[in-house]
């Protein structure tokens, strides 16, 4: 009897399907007889897709959705080379089905997979899969983890593994869909390492482009990069190997909030330690979230209008270093309170970030942040690790790969 894994991870198996794209409607309202409305956008947003094939992974330059899952792996003992290739052509094809809205091969649960929601699947490497895989001479220089720094205080249950998915959906019951159904393929091959879960607001309360907030009540991300000129040079790998050509690298940190703390602050002090206003967003010499701060401006006394030490002021990139630049996708999460704690809640920030190499562009704005940082006092780096993200996959395109990394893999 032939199985769904064996007929799919067989040598010669190559990876069919292809992803559906539909482009989301202009929003248009309708009414009921109610005399409510409703927007074309809710009524269509089950059957939305975001392509899955393509140059680069999707769930990168993609916009958020409101949802994530990031489950990071550990590959099971004498699992080979051979083993992490049927791996990834299975997932590959999986996700690929499942991002279209289309059951996976031997799934039996079809009506679970047809509201897809802009689901993508995107997935990384870990440094140890290159020893695993006999291919440690190909490893960058830049896959390692991300030095400690003073402040820090990581945890290894959030650390470093040998393989991540990460999984977004604007729908809730097929982000967990989709997310079950990746780890129950690869359970012969891996074993689930860590598992953080995250969110924004719901699809379509935010204008498509606005800034997410977290938690702080903060917009988080408006110095983004969002032309594709701006993301090409934050995110996208141009040098190298040709299997690394077109990936990225993320890295993921998970820091910790202390709400009860930040809370006591009025508002003007929560807005000088970020260097903008809660409100709109705009830096605190302007009066548009996308305005240029004013670093010189002084005030009445002559003291700097943007605090030095201001997030915003420590994480701008440094003079001569235009390369300082990341290409953030951050979820909030929200966790029962530990019995353990003082604290009256247990949330942050699953903070994941894209870049060309985290050596020069992740870790020295990490590193003036560690330094001195307003923001230091009310949060905490509780986890860390580093993904290599093989480029786009199209099995009918013999310059892309046919699944994750075969490129890297199969050389």
């Amino acid at each position: 009897m032939v199985t769904r894994r064996g007929f799919l991870t067989g040598a010669g198996v190559i990876a069919g399907g292809s992803a559906l794209a539909a482009c989301a409607p202009a929003a248009q309202t309708t009414g009921a007889a109610d005399g409510t409305s409703t927007s074309i956008d809710q009524v269509n947003l089950a059957g939305q897709t975001v392509p899955f094939d393509g140059r680069h992974q999707a769930g990168i330059a993609t916009p958020h959705q409101s949802g994530l899952n990031l489950v990071a792996f550990t590959v099971r003992p004498g699992v080979d080379r051979d083993g992490i290739i049927r791996l990834m052509r299975l997932w590959t094809e999986d996700a690929r089905r499942l991002c279209a809205g289309q059951t996976p091969l031997g799934s039996l649960e079809p009506e679970m997979a047809v509201n897809p929601a802009n689901l993508t699947i995107t997935c990384g490497f870990g440094s140890r899969l290159f020893d695993i895989a006999g291919i440690a001479d190909q490893r960058p220089d830049w896959l390692h983890p991300i030095p400690a720094f003073e402040r820090d205080q990581l945890d290894d249950k959030w650390g470093e593994a040998d393989l991540v998915l990460q999984v977004c959906s604007d729908d809730p019951v097929t982000l967990s869909h989709a997310t079950r159904h990746m780890i129950r393929a690869g359970v012969d091959y891996v074993g689930t390492r860590w598992f953080q879960s995250g969110f924004l607001n719901a699809n379509g309360v935010l204008d498509k482009k606005a800034t997410p907030r977290n938690l702080f009540g903060q917009k988080d991300g408006t110095v983004n990069p969002r032309t594709e000129e701006e993301i090409q040079h934050a995110a996208w790998i141009e040098e190298g190997p040709d299997w690394a050509i077109d990936g990225s690298v993320m890295v993921v940190r998970r820091i910790a909030m202390n709400l009860d703390t930040w809370e006591i602050l009025d508002r003007t002090s929560r807005e000088v330690s970020v260097g903008r206003t809660l409100d709109t967003g705009a830096p605190l010499t302007g009066t548009d979230e996308f305005d240029d701060p004013d670093y010189s401006a002084t005030d009445s006394y002559g003291l700097p209008v943007i605090d030095p030490v201001s997030h915003m002021a420590r994480s701008k990139p440094a003079e001569g270093h235009p390369e300082q630049v990341i290409l953030r996708r951050v979820y909030n999460y929200d966790l029962e309170p530990d019995p353990t704690s003082e604290e009256l809640s247990n949330a942050g920030l699953v903070f994941i970030c894209f870049q060309k190499n985290p050596d020069l562009q992740f870790t020295p704005i990490q590193k003036r942040l560690d330094e001195a940082d307003r923001l230091n006092q009310w949060i905490t780096h509780i986890g860390s690790a580093v993904f290599f993200m093989p480029p786009g996959t199209d099995p009918d395109d013999p310059e892309r790969d046919e699944f994750w990394g075969a490129g890297l893999l199969q050389a």
